[in-house]
């Protein structure tokens, strides 16, 4: 791939908590490819983080290294990924409120995703104006950059559709394709359920398995894992559809034809929950323990992830400020320049 033909791309996490397994599956293992194919951006969401967790914004700013920990403990490479802190580039806030001008209260109450997020916590019509309004500032977080490219779950879907019509209707506007739109990049496993079997992996929901977890931690996840309520005894035939053990098997595990004998095994009867979980315990193990041990050692010298932090986040300003000055342009803002 030359270089002229690389793509770009935009991803991130809100900053709310340590990265568990759901992240890693869902877009970081992409992300540790992705870096050696494209110019990767890895935005670290703080200001996003904070739409719904006013009063609790210690936690919020304290877990921006920690995040960072677990991007670099994974394999991201800050020679080739740029690392960045959301609420320290400024122009991604101006660039939100000239697409704020482009969609309506009613739009961005249409998003599923939103619609969604409303529900889980509760929020009803009494929902924060930053929280409703946080798809325009992704999008912004995407335009900024030029991201032609951006590794999502499937619950974020609607935030790429809405992201390219915000980019169509600037564009439209002012007569000129300033903005570029993007597409989704989905994993093969677009969602990894929590270990309770819901929907969801969340460690607000005490259903995640961290990246930094201990050995001891992730057997005891594994031994409380969901699986099919009515194999009761081992010669029973047991459902591997919405058993939480077989899901993960069917994410972690790289041997296929194992895991398709593990299921034939399980369906016709005879084979154990303890069996199928011991070799899903020893999958795991083997995944998180060389993170855990580097998110250790890259601990040690907390300094230097700020330092790699404050250098990704000055490469990106300097990116989002061009776009910015060609936004600005486009409207007609730029009233000093020659």
């Amino acid at each position: 791939m030359t270089q002229a033909s690389r793509p770009t791309i935009l991803t991130g996490d809100r900053t709310t908590g340590q990265l568990h397994l759901g992240h890693y599956i869902g877009s970081l293992r992409a992300r540790v490819q992705l870096q050696n194919e494209a110019d990767q951006f890895l935005l670290l969401a703080d200001v996003q983080a904070l739409t719904d967790n006013v009063g609790r914004h210690q936690k919020v700013t304290e877990n921006v290294i920690e995040v960072a920990l677990d991007y670099l403990a994974a394999g991201i490479d800050p020679a080739k990924s740029t690392i960045l802190i959301q609420s320290q580039v400024p122009e991604l806030a101006e660039l939100s409120q000239y697409l704020l001008n482009l969609v309506t209260v009613a739009r961005l109450e249409r998003n599923p995703t939103i619609k969604e997020e409303i529900r889980l916590r509760g929020f009803e019509r009494d929902i924060p104006a930053g929280f409703l309004t946080y798809p325009v500032s992704q999008a912004a977080d995407i335009t900024a950059f030029k991201a032609t490219h951006v590794p999502v779950g499937d619950d974020q879907l609607p935030m790429i559709e809405q992201t390219n019509e915000l980019v169509r209707r600037f564009n439209n506007t002012v007569d000129r394709a300033v903005l570029v739109e993007c597409e989704a990049v989905l994993s093969k496993v677009t969602r990894l359920p929590g270990i309770d079997g819901k929907a969801k992996m969340s460690k607000s929901l005490g259903n995640a398995i961290t990246l930094g977890a201990t050995p001891d931690e992730i057997t005891k996840a594994v031994n409380n894992m969901y699986t099919d309520p009515n194999h009761l005894r081992v010669s029973d035939p047991g459902r591997v559809e919405g058993n939480v053990v077989f899901s993960f098997l069917d994410a972690f595990e790289p041997d296929v034809a194992k895991v398709d004998e593990l299921k034939a095994h399980y369906q016709r009867g005879g084979l154990g929950d303890s069996v199928v979980k011991r070799v899903l315990n020893e999958r795991l193990q083997t995944l998180i323990e060389p993170i855990r041990t580097r998110r250790r050692e890259l601990e040690e010298d907390r300094g230097e992830v700020l330092e790699i932090l404050r250098r990704g986040t000055m490469r990106a300003r300097e990116v989002a400020a061009q776009t910015l000055s060609e936004v600005k342009g486009a409207l007609g803002l730029s009233y000093f320049q020659n």
